[in-house]
């Protein structure tokens, strides 16, 4: 991939090859079902650079990952070449080029400390992402954004015009043809028919505190009650609020010297990186769904 995906302290830009694939495959798992999907690939003269595959034995499903080069072949060609095996295998396979960056979504309201970091992250090609567009229900980080030469869009929310605000995100996502929108900091709640039209597109940033600490102050909470680690959780947004299948979680330990304010900077700090890293492996295709839990090939 042009880095090593568990190195989270020292990023270097993609270096893939002109012509490279990622291929995403999920069924039930049968003998030689590795080699098929290998075998295919090399018959095509695709060379394999990374391989996983993870069975969950509880259900056995399977769940594969090929990054491979191709000098000849197209992705559509890759798509008709692999047919028959996705019939064979009653498959869910999906082929994506490499080289493409994804294009996603932030949304986000006066905290901007995970936003910040994903732009400054676009800006040095090191995480593979198109942010096509910013919106916020407050004009706080407009600037920011504009000063990285982002599209910047104010949609203030309330209970009259929040299905009116709604359709304008969906609006807003569908003419950039988005895959991935990223709450960073976004302090609203969607609406259920909302978190079903973006039912795997969605990414949610929270502390970890929940759900012992609730309210507007969990920091202050967690202090007085003297908690020694301080964290945070980066989920696919659901219907059940915070609940949704976790991708990423970051921690980091506190004691008592630690004041709220610096209760409230460690947990930022744990913000950034369980997104950054949450929307790095989405955006690699690295993250898999199984139910209620992800399968991240890391």
């Amino acid at each position: 991939m042009g880095y090593v995906p568990s190195d989270y302290t020292s990023e270097a830009p993609m270096n893939h090859s002109e012509n490279a694939f990622i291929l995403t495959i999920a069924c039930t798992d049968a003998c030689g079902l590795v080699g098929a999907f290998s075998s295919l690939i090399a018959s095509m003269g695709g060379n394999i650079t990374e391989a996983n595959h993870h069975t969950d034995i509880k259900t056995g499903k399977a769940f594969l990952r090929f990054v491979f080069t191709n000098k000849t072949g197209s992705a559509d060609d890759l798509r008709a070449a692999i047919q028959p095996l996705t019939e064979k295998y009653a498959a869910d396979c999906s082929v994506y080029d490499a080289n493409k960056p994804m294009k996603v979504v932030i949304a986000v309201s006066r905290f901007g400390h995970c936003l910040q970091e994903l732009i400054h992250r676009q800006l040095a090609g090191i995480l593979p992402i198109e942010i096509c567009a910013v919106l916020s229900n407050h004009e706080d980080m407009r600037g920011f954004v504009e000063w990285a030469g982002i599209p910047y869009h104010y949609l203030p929310v309330s209970k009259e015009n929040k299905a009116e605000q709604e359709q304008q995100i969906r609006s807003l996502f569908q003419s950039h043809d988005a895959e991935l929108l990223i709450l960073a900091r976004y302090m609203q709640i969607l609406s259920a028919d909302m978190c079903r039209d973006f039912d795997g597109k969605a990414i949610n940033i929270h502390h970890s505190f929940l759900p012992s600490f609730k309210g507007a102050k969990p920091y202050s909470q967690a202090h007085d009650k003297g908690v020694k680690i301080i964290g945070a959780t980066a989920h696919y947004v659901t219907t059940d609020l915070d609940e949704g299948p976790i991708i990423e979680q970051a921690v980091e330990r506190v004691d008592h010297s630690v004041s709220v304010e610096e209760f409230v900077n460690v947990g930022r700090d744990t913000e950034t990186l369980a997104l950054t890293r949450a929307v790095r492996w989405h955006a690699e295709r690295r993250v898999m769904m199984h139910g209620n839990r992800t399968i991240v090939f890391k």
